[in-house]
């Protein structure tokens, strides 16, 4: 006897339907540089390029389009962490439907501004969605406004299903689709088309790890959930009860993934992908960072499910992750206190190739002898084995050098 869940196949292609000419249908592209990290052959589903940036446009597409006329003139409303908010916001207004967004105060500017930028009254609230679902309930409740569920709704998990239509129609032999869950709603519609279509293929579902919500509800254990995560955007602490049961069934694994990893993820999309990917996004290679072997030689499909990640944090997470790469080094130099010798370092970098970055020179510190000097240097190198070399040089001529982390530097200047 089949299980019978929210949504079927038959709905995901109505959706597809109902969709089509309001959202983009996203190229599955070849990643051959991110292949070469885990010996898979990865394809990229580029969910970033919707006009808000995200997958969510799908579903929120096919929900509004699904509305009646009354409930059009009454309004929608909904909570979001960000990318569920513009999709809203955006096709709202262009069906005119007016709209509410409840968004966590902890939610990212650039996510905030793009949603009022689409005409939506934001509304703050909480620290997480599950804060900002209460306010969303008291303002039905005093309003009659529609929920727009940013996952718990079967429109809105059969519009974020046509992504697997879409995958699976330009690559038919995919072994893997990794995809990433927060709510459930992006996984379980997928499932639900990836599984009639292709019932042999492998759907695993990446959590952050410091929100296992679907992890909990599936072994039935407590894991702490919650605290500050690049992937804002599956950072929920309640799974949906019409995902969980498509998710018990249809996923073989959810996997959870550390913040570096994440970094890691994003920052490889960025330079080895030439694409912005938002820590969200970016979760699905990260579990692919995390266990290669599992996927060397197979066919997978990533869905690249949101780019909306704020400029600064990019740039921040792209230098985080050159420092683990040895290719951003600081380095706090001791000597005899003596002229030239600034220059003399200056000139042994040079020498080996390391391009200077930022220098500062005190004599104050405590922990360096009355009659020496420090040098706090952060220099940029090709990798650990260049940091080697450099390291040789330096004590070659004197120089006692240790390790410090970026933060621990001097002012800048001379004292």
């Amino acid at each position: 006897m089949s299980e019978t869940f929210a949504i079927a196949l038959p709905d995901i292609e109505e959706a597809a339907s109902r969709i089509a000419g309001h959202v983009l249908r996203t190229p599955l592209v070849p990643a051959p540089r991110l292949s070469e990290l885990t010996g898979a052959e990865i394809l990229v589903k580029h969910e970033n390029m919707q006009a808000t940036a995200s997958f969510k446009e799908r579903g929120a597409v096919n929900k509004l389009l699904s509305l009646g006329e009354a409930e059009r003139e009454r309004g929608v409303i909904t909570m979001s962490a960000g990318n569920h908010a513009q999709a809203v916001a955006w096709h709202a207004r262009r069906f005119g439907i007016p709209a509410t967004i409840v968004m966590p105060e902890t939610t990212p500017m650039v996510k905030i501004e793009n949603t009022r930028r689409q005409g939506a009254k934001v509304v703050l609230h909480g620290e997480t969605l599950y804060d900002s679902a209460e306010k969303v309930r008291e303002i039905v409740a005093a309003e009659g406004l529609v929920l727009v569920h940013p996952y718990d709704d079967p429109a809105i998990m059969a519009g974020q299903g046509t992504v697997a239509l879409e995958m699976l129609a330009d690559a038919p032999d995919l072994e893997v689709l990794i995809i990433p869950i927060g709510g459930g709603g992006l996984m379980a519609g997928n499932a639900i088309a990836a599984g009639a279509i292709r019932p042999d293929i492998e759907l695993i579902g990446v959590e952050a790890e410091l929100y296992p919500s679907f992890i909990n509800a599936g072994d039935g254990r407590n894991r702490p959930i919650g605290g500050p995560t690049l992937a804002e955007g599956i950072a929920v602490k309640t799974v949906g009860e019409l995902t969980l049961p498509v998710v018990r069934s249809r996923v073989a694994d959810i996997v959870p993934v550390s913040e570096e990893l994440i970094e890691r993820a994003v920052s490889a999309y960025a330079s080895l992908h030439h694409t912005l990917a938002e820590g969200a996004g970016a979760a699905g290679f990260a579990a692919m960072l995390k266990e290669p072997a599992r996927y060397a030689g197979r066919k997978v499909g990533l869905l690249l499910s949101g780019g909306n990640i704020d400029t600064r944090l990019l740039a921040a997470v792209m230098v985080r992750e050159l420092e683990r790469e040895d290719r951003i080094v600081s380095l706090r130099l001791t000597s005899a206190d003596r002229p030239g010798l600034l220059g003399k370092v200056a000139s042994l970098l040079g020498q080996e190739g390391a391009n200077i970055l930022e220098v500062s020179h005190s004599r104050r510190f405590l922990d360096v002898p009355a009659k020496a000097v420090s040098i706090d240097v952060t220099v940029e190198t090709r990798g650990a084995e260049h940091v080697r070399a450099i390291e040789t040089a330096l004590a070659e001529h004197g120089l006692v050098l240790r390790h410090i982390s970026p933060n621990d530097m001097a002012p800048g200047g001379f004292a």
